[in-house]
C-alpha cells in the first residue's frame, strides 16, 4: 500500500495469499489517466489463488488513498480517515505500554510492598523499643525520686527529733543555777545557756510539721540537691548547738565542783568535819518513791555528763546550805578594826595577864551589829561582864556571842538568818568604850574567831 502526495497512480496491490486476502485497485482520482497494463495481462487485478489451496476464504484488504485508509474483510471495506487511523494506532500503542507498565508493577508491586511492610515493621519496633526505653528511664527516675523523697524525710525527721532532743536539753540546761563566788547557789534571772549562747539558740524548723502530702508536693519541685544542702546547714547548726550545750555542761560541772572543793577546804581550815556539817543542813519538805538514774551503755554523752553535774551540784548545793551555819563572816560592817585580840593579854581593868576569850570591833556607838551564821537566838539580855549580849546556836556544837551592846533587837527563840541585824554596837558591862565583844565556841569552847574570817575571806577571794 503506498501513498503519495500531490499525484495518485493506481497500482495492483496483491496480498499474501497466505493470508487469504486480495488486493484490491485503490481508487483513483476523478479525471486521472488509467494506467497501461503490462503487456499480455488484463488490466483488471484479480486475485491470485494459491496454489494447491482453496479459494473460498475471505480476503481482507487496506488501501490507503489520499484522503484515508480502506480495511477490507469478507467482502467487507471499511474505511479510516488518517486521523482515526492515528488516533486507533496511537491508542493501541499506548495499550501496549499500559500493559507493559502493568505488567511491570504488578511484577515489582510484591517486593515493594514487602519492603514498605518490612520498613513500617521496624519502624514500629524501634518506637517500641525507644518509648520501652523511656519507660524504663522514667521507671529509673521515679524509683530514684521517691528513694531520694524517703532518704529527705528520713533525714528531716532525723533533723526534727535531734532539735526536740537539744529543746529539752536546752530546757535542763536552764534549769542549772548559777554559781557565785560566795559558794552560795541561787536561782539566775539570767540562765547559764542565755551568758554561753545569747540569743544563739537552735530554733525551730517549724512550728507545725509539713503535713505528708504537702511535703511531697513540695518535694516535687525542689531540687533534691538544694535539700541535702538545707539539711546539711541545718545538721551544722545542730553540731554547733550541741557542741555549745556540751561545752556549759563541761564548765557547769567544773564550776561546780570547784565550789565544793572551796566549800571543803573551808571546812577543814576551821577543824570541822564536813559530812557532819552536810548531815546537819535540815532537809526541805520533799519526799516521793526512790527511782535510782540508770546510765547504761547506749547512754549518749550529754546524759552521762548532765548525770555527773547534777551530782557536782547536789554537793554544791548542800555544802552551801552547811556553810550557810558557819560563822565564817564579819559581825560588823566596813573595815575592820581590832582593839584587842584572842588570847592572854593584860585586863584593862586590873592590869593582870587574863584570857581575853575574843576580839574587839572598835566601832561607834549605835552601829549595827549582824549575825555571822543562820541560827536560833538562845541568850539576849544582861550577861556580867559582857554587858547586853546575845547568844546564837548554829548547830553542830557551833556559837556565837556578841557582847557590851546598847540595843539587842531579837529576842531568845527567833531563828535569824546571815546577816542579820541583832543589835547594836554599846560599851556596857566591862568596857573602856564602844565596840563589839564577839565570841566563836565550838562545843562551848572559846576559839580565836581570826580563824574563821580568814578562812572566809580566802575563800570568798577565790
Amino acid at each position: 500500500m503506498s501513498h503519495s502526495s500531490g499525484h495518485f497512480s493506481e497500482r495492483t496491490q496483491h496480498h499474501n495469499h497466505h493470508a487469504g486476502r486480495s488486493a484490491h485497485p485503490a481508487r483513483r482520482p476523478h479525471g486521472a489517466p488509467a494506467a497501461q497494463p503490462p503487456h499480455g495481462k488484463s488490466t483488471a487485478a484479480h486475485p491470485t489463488k494459491p496454489h494447491g489451496r482453496a479459494t473460498g476464504a475471505p480476503a481482507r484488504a487496506a488501501a490507503g488513498t489520499g484522503s484515508g485508509y480502506t480495511l477490507a474483510h469478507a467482502g467487507k471495506q471499511v474505511r479510516f480517515g488518517p486521523v482515526v487511523f492515528w488516533i486507533v494506532v496511537g491508542t493501541v500503542t499506548l495499550l501496549g505500554v499500559w500493559s507493559a507498565a502493568t505488567a511491570t508493577y504488578f511484577t515489582f508491586r510484591d517486593d515493594v510492598l514487602t519492603r514498605l511492610i518490612a520498613r513500617q515493621a521496624e519502624m514500629q519496633y524501634a518506637y517500641e523499643d525507644r518509648i520501652a526505653e523511656l519507660r524504663a528511664r522514667i521507671d529509673r527516675t521515679t524509683s530514684r525520686q521517691l528513694l531520694d523523697q524517703e532518704q529527705f524525710e528520713q533525714k528531716l525527721e532525723q533533723v526534727m527529733r535531734r532539735q526536740a532532743a537539744l529543746d529539752s536539753r536546752t530546757a535542763a540546761l536552764n534549769g542549772l543555777p548559777e554559781t557565785e563566788s560566795t559558794g552560795s547557789i541561787k536561782p539566775s534571772a539570767r540562765s547559764l545557756t542565755d551568758k554561753l549562747f545569747g540569743r544563739n539558740k537552735p530554733s525551730p524548723i517549724g512550728d507545725d510539721a509539713t503535713p505528708h502530702r504537702q511535703r511531697q508536693s513540695w518535694l516535687n519541685h525542689k531540687s533534691v540537691r538544694a535539700l541535702d544542702a538545707t539539711l546539711a546547714r541545718l545538721q551544722s547548726s545542730l553540731d554547733h548547738v550541741e557542741h555549745r550545750q556540751n561545752a556549759l555542761l563541761k564548765s557547769a560541772e567544773s564550776s561546780f565542783r570547784t565550789r565544793v572543793r572551796k566549800m571543803r577546804g573551808l571546812i577543814a581550815d576551821l577543824g570541822l568535819d564536813a559530812n557532819r556539817i552536810e548531815a546537819s543542813v535540815p532537809r526541805a519538805a520533799v519526799g516521793g518513791p526512790y527511782v535510782p538514774v540508770k546510765l547504761g551503755p547506749g547512754s549518749d554523752a550529754f546524759a552521762r555528763e548532765l548525770y555527773r553535774v547534777n551530782i557536782a551540784r547536789s554537793q554544791a548545793e548542800r555544802l552551801s546550805h552547811a556553810l550557810v551555819s558557819v560563822p565564817y563572816r564579819k559581825p560588823v560592817f566596813g573595815k575592820i578594826d581590832l582593839s584587842s585580840g584572842f588570847g592572854v593579854r593584860s585586863d584593862p581593868f586590873l592590869g593582870r595577864p587574863a584570857m581575853h576569850t575574843g576580839l574587839d570591833f572598835r566601832a561607834s556607838r549605835g552601829d549595827p551589829v549582824r549575825a555571822t551564821a543562820a541560827g536560833k537566838v538562845v541568850t539576849a539580855g544582861w550577861a556580867g561582864g559582857y554587858g547586853r549580849m546575845i547568844e546564837i546556836d548554829h548547830g553542830n556544837g557551833l556559837a556565837t556571842r556578841y557582847g557590851h551592846l546598847s540595843a539587842i533587837r531579837v529576842k531568845v527563840g527567833d531563828r535569824v538568818r546571815t546577816g542579820q541585824v541583832v543589835g547594836a554596837v554599846g560599851s556596857t558591862g566591862r568596857s573602856t568604850g564602844p565596840h563589839l565583844h564577839y565570841e566563836t565556841r565550838i562545843n562551848g569552847e572559846a576559839v580565836d574567831p581570826q580563824r574563821f574570817l580568814r578562812a572566809g575571806a580566802r575563800y570568798a577571794a577565790n
